[in-house]
């Protein structure tokens, strides 16, 4: 009998320390930090499956990933990928030859698999982007910053629909973190990687663009050079392997400069939408270019080399938001790229400790729909209008904050 008790059960013996210490008794009260990670990462890690797998099985209507598989299916093939009918309002396929080359490698997939391959890489890079921000902002993996981080993203609309319509934006998010590491680590050499990373987000959508501002504000002109030249040298060796390069330049590219007025949410986007008249839209963009200028030049002035991560983080929210509020076309997901900024919350110069910005970070990054069958007009209105009323309040927040 005492050497049945002397023996602990076989099966405890093979149970990981780390899940017997989970479910043993609780000698003590658990601190505040402990409770939340309990709570938090298993909610974390299923709802990070769900859109993964469920709702990225299941599709929409919008299905952003079978234009980009027919385009690496023809480029395959050696037929033309640039033959877009710009008349319907499907997803169109809008890369050019350089990020045609970078997803080549999907076209040899079967679509399913292709598409689930898709899926997964974008849901991987913005896992890591999430650990890196994490890092950046100095927190432990371990702690509880991780789970919170993740379970927030994965439960805005921003993050959703890029799983759901199976967009690219994961890895642009990734990108846009890992050029913020490489410039704020002090170390001269990987200058030449944050540029490189942004350039490869270059060569498939330019929406990172507008952050080259950056470097070139803090006189970090390396990743100036390898941000221009990735997209160069992708777009070079694409151009003769492609079967039609200048219908990108004849036919898609007039589209990308032109104004839609569906699926967009700029200000000239919706006010084309609504017939505003042409005076008062453009009257609006002068006004958030005016607004993200001041903001732009006060952070520089007064924060750039006494706090770098803020005046990056939020020099980057303001100039993200201004380009999708003041330029031709912006859509709701880009809101993703934001993450960055909204977690400079941590901060103590933070901009955005305050309640009115998080109303306007609930507009663009809500899940919420607002459309009302009672009501179709007002509630059409405000779905619509939803995100560009969210990065139009937090522009003048950060801008009333700072001045």
């Amino acid at each position: 009998m005492a050497l049945a008790e002397s023996n602990p059960p076989r099966v405890a013996t093979l149970l990981p320390a780390g899940l017997r210490k989970a479910f043993r008794p609780r000698s003590g009260p658990a601190s505040a930090a402990t409770v939340l990670r309990s709570a938090l990462w298993p909610i974390a890690i299923m709802s990070i499956i769900h859109r993964t797998y469920v709702l990225s099985s299941n599709g929409y209507i919008t299905d952003d990933f079978g234009p980009v598989y027919r385009a690496v299916s023809n480029f395959r093939r050696g037929l033309d990928i640039y033959n877009e009918h710009f008349n319907y309002v499907d997803p169109h396929y809008l890369y050019p030859p350089g990020g045609t080359l970078l997803m080549a490698p999907f076209g040899y997939l079967p679509v399913f698999a292709s598409h689930n391959w898709f899926v997964a890489f974008n849901t991987l890079a913005m896992i890591i982007a999430a650990c890196l921000l994490v890092r950046l902002f100095g927190f432990s993996l371990t702690s509880v910053a991780l789970p919170a981080l993740l379970l927030a993203m994965f439960c805005t609309e921003s993050v959703t629909n890029t799983l759901v319509f199976t967009n690219i934006n994961g890895c642009i998010l990734l990108a846009e973190v890992l050029f913020f590491r490489w410039l704020l680590d002090g170390r001269v050499g990987h200058q030449w990687w944050a540029g490189a990373a942004v350039g490869l987000s270059l060569v498939v959508k330019p929406v990172l663009g507008v952050l080259l501002l950056l470097p070139l504000l803090n006189r970090q002109w390396r990743a100036l050079v390898t941000a221009v030249a990735v997209p160069l040298v992708f777009n070079a060796a694409a151009w003769p392997l492609v079967a039609d390069p200048m219908n990108f330049v004849k036919r898609t590219l007039p589209y990308i400069f032109s104004t839609r007025d569906y699926f967009n949410s700029s200000v000239l986007g919706n006010g084309t939408y609504y017939g505003l008249p042409t005076w008062l839209i453009i009257t609006l963009r002068l006004g958030f270019v005016v607004l993200a200028a001041i903001s732009l030049w006060l952070l520089n002035r007064y924060y750039r080399t006494r706090d770098p991560l803020f005046w990056m983080l939020t020099s980057s929210g303001v100039l993200l938001i201004a380009s999708w509020l003041c330029l031709s076309l912006a859509q709701g997901y880009y809101s993703m790229m934001l993450f960055p900024f909204l977690t400079t919350v941590v901060l103590p110069n933070s901009v955005v400790r305050n309640w009115p910005a998080w109303l306007a970070s609930y507009g663009f990054l809500t899940m919420d729909f607002w459309l009302m069958w009672r009501w179709p007009t007002t509630g059409r209105f405000l779905e619509y209008m939803k995100i560009t009323y969210g990065w139009s309040l937090m522009l003048v927040v950060v801008f009333a904050v700072l001045y």
